[in-house]
């Protein structure tokens, strides 16, 4: 199985990733949308943070269930809990040291389309709306 070493840009979180990196994804949520997002999925025993997991933040939203993982000092989104399989990370690969994104193939997965539960959405998250 592939071995990946990835950092935030600082060098402050630095995280290990034993995994088969087959496919990455886009995603068109409002979140992913603004930070150009380009993940790969990986079971959360596939990842181990090595150093720095103090100095993450976690920024939840709408359902709470995904958490976003950003480095606190340099600001650099670095992974995150996936709130459709919440047993997963997305990983963004423009961390990992010597990985060649351009090797694998892009799948764009509609986050946009994911249902909005919080009654004090904002406009800027699309997505259907379900009743408080």
């Amino acid at each position: 199985m592939p071995a990946y070493r990835g950092s935030c840009h600082c060098g402050t979180v630095t995280f290990s990733l034993v995994s088969e990196i087959e496919e990455l994804t886009t995603c068109d949520c409002s979140l992913c949308r603004q930070k150009n997002a380009l993940m790969t999925k990986v079971h959360e025993s596939a990842l181990t943070v090595e150093s720095g997991e103090d100095l993450l933040s976690a920024y939840e939203w709408n359902t709470h269930r995904a958490k976003h993982f950003f480095c606190s000092r340099c600001g650099i989104y670095v992974f995150h809990r996936k709130r459709a399989a919440p047993d997963h990370f997305g990983v963004n690969v423009f961390c990992l040291e010597d990985f060649d994104p351009t090797t694998v193939p892009v799948r764009a997965t509609e986050g946009m389309g994911m249902s909005v539960v919080d009654p004090n959405a904002r406009r800027q998250w699309p997505g259907p709306r379900e009743s408080g």
